[in-house]
This record gives C-alpha cells, structure tokens and sequence, in this order.
C-alpha cells in the first residue's frame, strides 16, 4: 500500500465513522438512474428485542454516480403494503463503503413481524420481511432457525435458498464462506455455471465477487424472508488462512494484510452487520480487525454464540509457509499438533465464550438452550489412515478440550453446536473427552452440508470414517442443502435438508433425515 493509499484510507475511515454527522448538502440530490439502484438485493440481521440492521448496497453503473454520497430512504411497516409506516428516515450511502447502507433499528416492539423497503430516487427496493427478538425475559414457545455455508458459484445453483425461505425460519445462521475468490476453473465440465472475474486480491475484485453471488434471485429471496447472522470463515479471504499468516507469504507480511484488510472491508459493505464491529482504529495496512464474534438472544429459549475461527488462531500444525492448504498430519510427526497453547478462536475469544456460557445458568431463568455457532465439524474424525486433518478442530485438540472443559464447568441446560466448512452433513454426539468414547456426553452436534460447494470425498471414505467414530450418527457427502432447526422449551429438532439436483435451478428437495435433542438429555437421537 503506498503512502497515498494509506492517507486515502485514513480518509475514508474518518468518513465512515462519521456518518451520523454529515450535513444534508454534503449528500447528492436524487440522481437519473439508468439502471436498478437495488439489484444487489436487500437484508436485515442480528436482531434484538427493540431492533434490527437493514442493509442494502447500491448497484450503481454511472461513473458520476459512482464518486458521490447518495441519500437512501428506508421505511418500515406493520404491513407488506406500508400503509402502517413504524418508522422512516435517510441513510447516506458512501462511495468509501461501496455505497452499502446499514441502518440499526431501534425503538420496535419485542418479537414482532416487519416489512421495509429502501427508495432512491423513483426507485423502489423489493420488500423485505424481518423481525425482533422476544423480551429478555420471555421464554417463547418455538423459534425456527435455519443453518447454511459454503455456496462456491460455479459448484451449483441456489435451489437451496429458495426451499429455504419456503420453510420461513425465524432466523439464518450463515456459518461461513459467503463468496469464493477462485476464478472460474479451467475445466468447466460438470459446473452448474461460470464467470469471468478473476481471483480476487483487491478491495474492487471482493466487491465484484460480493455483487456475483448476490445476483442470485434465490439468494436474494432467502436475505429477504428474514433476519439472519453471519460469521465468515476461510473463503472470504483466502484457503486456509490463519490469523496473520497465509501460503508464500511470512506471518504479517504487507502484502497479505493489505488483501486480507480489502476482503474484511468488503466483507462489512455486504452484511447486514452493526457499526460495533467496526472496532479499533483503522491502521496504515486497513481493516485490521472486524469484531465478528457476538452474542443473539431469543429470550430465555436460546442464546447463540456466533465465533470466529479466522481472525485469532494459531497457524495449522506442521504446515509450511508455502503450502496452498492445510495439511493432514499424523500426530506422531507432527508434535506442534499438541501444544497446550495453540487456539483456534484465540485467548480473548475463549475467555469471552467461557463468560458466556457461565451466564446462560447464572439465574434462576437460565437459558434453556445454549447454542455454539461456529464454521466447521467440532467433533474428532479419526481416519482409518492415521492422519488428522488440520484446518478444523481436530487441528486444535488443546483448545478444544479447553471448550469441553468450560461446558462441563458451567453445565449449561442443553448445550447444541452447529458448523459447516467440510460440505457434508454430519450428526455426532459430543463427549466431555473427545479422545474417550466412554466419557459423558455433554452436547449434541449438527455440522451442515454446502449450499452449494462439493465435498471432494466419496460416501465409501465417509462411512469408514463413521465405522471408527462411534460418536458419527450421520455423515454424508456430496449433498447441497442446509439444517432447519425447531426449537421449544422441551425439544430441539434438527431437520437436514438436500437438493435433488445441485446444477439445476429448479431443483427440488427432500429430508435426508431428522434427529431430535430432548431437554434435559445431551446427544442426538433419530426421530
């Protein structure tokens, strides 16, 4: 990054941070539009019981309309028709911040249904529908929350969203890579479609993936059914990253802090994320960091813990600066793989999940279902082969004990961790030791397939694997889809749902199985 560079974005820091501030001249008049301001899509996330985030990010083609500040409008409504108008207002829309628009909510009623819609100019967004969480203190009597991760364009079509947003959840977890950077693979057979950007690096090749993937019409319709909460994991930046640290590259290097600050940045412009994320000073090298792990209460029914497994772990054992990807290694090679120290959610994260979880049965109204949200498979795989992936938890054995430690400690009611990152659905109990098959189970697990991504693996390696895990209750492969969870006082019911056809757009759905938690009982069971 050159001196100009930094200055330039310095300056646009100090734009950004003061939005709230920018007087009305400072903003354009309402501009001749020659194409569709909205055809990015809209959203709403992270719900509280007063409030919401509405996002939206203008698709603008015109280079003058590019360079300035425009004024978006935003309403909300009792009503798909908004004839009962809650709340309206402006929001400028920065070019520093790709003119993405994320308007916090507040002053709503606890656990109620909204619509909205942003307008600029003539232009008119789609509506969308989203809603608040209960009261603190409430206790509702089902929530339904939907999971997905890994939707790689090229790999199939979106059928996933649209069965999705027909089975109206409540609330979307998204547990990671939202985009891919490849470019489009040189052998395109067997891809459900292609493109032609190439692999991003930058801050405008980010926004141009960001723009690709939410062209999609079903994506766009699942953002637009409901609120949802994102985490990110490797994709959004570059495979395998870890922390600082990337292949060919020394830990801290400029040159991959500039393209990992460019991939953060586009990563706030096109969440609906609240401005609290947008934590620490912006440096000479950019987004330095993005404060991606946060708390979601539903009343006293669930509290999600959303992680991040990116920004503050340890580089993979015995993995060599110039690898492309993270390596499997056989433990009694790879000494680093047990170090007490190494983390994959870092010291601050730990501690700051710890504290979470003694809170959720701190009072006499604990929470009835602590919920662990996070990118990928928590449970040991142990292969046939001897090797142990390093990406993953399995990578991390001292720091998951560590977290295995903190639930057994604080015993929360129902403890229930989802994932996603290695395309394939599995169903695990989860023991206080995870190197001992006869110790307690003190949690259930659900790790999601791809929206759309491949898994790399056949089904026969898959069930070898379940053969020398008896903790696996479920794992398959090569099948897109997402988990649909039901979620009541006395029952967790976890839905896993396929597509039929990954390279069709109209692909229908099925269940591929459904496997229920009851209150009060650690560990999954087929129902």
């Amino acid at each position: 990054m050159t001196s100009e560079q930094r200055r330039q974005f310095l300056r646009n820091a100090a734009l950004a941070a003061s939005v709230a501030a920018l007087p009305r001249w400072a903003w354009s008049t309402p501009p001749a539009l020659q194409t569709n301001p909205f055809a990015l899509g809209i959203a709403s996330g992270d719900p509280t019981p007063d409030g919401v985030v509405l996002w939206t990010r203008l698709a603008l083609t015109d280079p003058a309309q590019m360079l300035v500040t425009h004024t978006v409008r935003w309403e909300v409504a009792h009503d798909a028709g908004f004839a009962q108008i809650v709340q309206k207002g402006e929001a400028p829309a920065l070019p520093a911040l790709g003119h993405s628009v994320h308007v916090e909510l507040q002053g709503l009623l606890p656990a109620r249904w909204y619509h909205y819609r942003f307008m600029l100019g003539d232009a008119v967004s789609p509506t969308g529908r989203t809603r608040t969480a209960p009261a603190a203190g409430d206790l509702p009597g089902a929530l339904r929350v939907a999971f997905a991760s890994c939707q790689r364009w090229e790999h199939g079509h979106y059928a996933a969203w649209r069965h999705l947003a027909a089975d109206q959840p409540d609330l979307v977890l998204f547990l990671g890579d939202y985009i891919y950077e490849y470019a489009t693979p040189k052998t395109t057979t067997d891809l459900a479609r292609t493109h032609s950007l190439r692999h991003a690096t930058t801050l405008a090749d980010y926004r141009d993936r960001y723009a690709l993937h939410k062209s999609d019409p079903a994506l766009q319709l699942s953002h637009a059914t409901c609120p949802w909460a994102v985490t990110w994991d490797d994709h959004e930046v570059q495979n395998d990253y870890a922390a600082e640290a990337s292949r060919g590259e020394s830990p801290g290097s400029a040159a991959f802090l500039a393209l990992r600050s460019a991939a953060w940045q586009a990563f706030y412009e096109n969440m609906p994320l609240r401005t609290t994320s947008l934590r620490g000073p912006a440096s000479a090298t950019g987004w330095d960091t993005l404060q991606i792990y946060r708390r979601l209460r539903w009343g006293r029914l669930a509290h999600i813990h959303l992680l991040d497994s990116r920004q503050y772990r340890s580089w993979q054992a015995c993995r060599t600066p110039e690898a492309s990807s993270a390596p499997a290694v056989r433990p009694a090679d790879c000494a680093e793989l047990a170090q007490p120290q190494r983390s994959l959610l870092g010291s601050a994260q730990e501690r700051w999940l710890d504290a979470g979880l003694a809170a959720d049965t701190a009072s006499a109204q604990a929470t009835r279902w602590s919920v662990i949200a996070q990118q990928t498979l928590f449970s040991p795989r142990h292969y046939p082969s001897g090797t142990v992936p390093t990406d993953a938890w399995d990578g991390y054995p001292a720091a998951r004990q560590r977290l295995l430690q903190s639930v057994a400690r604080h015993t929360p009611r129902n403890t229930v961790l989802l994932g996603g990152d290695i395309h394939q659905n599995y169903v695990c109990r989860v023991h206080a030791d995870a190197a001992r098959a006869d110790s307690a189970v003190v949690a259930s697990e659900f790790c999601g397939t791809s929206i759309s991504s491949r898994s790399g693996t056949t089904q026969a390696k898959v069930d070898a694997i379940v053969r020398h895990n008896p903790h696996v209750l479920l794992a398959r492969c090569d099948q897109r889809g997402y988990g649909l969870a039901d979620i009541t006082p006395t029952r967790w019911s976890t839905t896993l749902r396929v597509v039929d056809d990954p390279l069709r757009a109209d692909s229908g759905a099925s269940t591929l199985a459904r496997f229920v938690v009851e209150d009060g009982r650690a560990g999954p069971q087929a129902a």
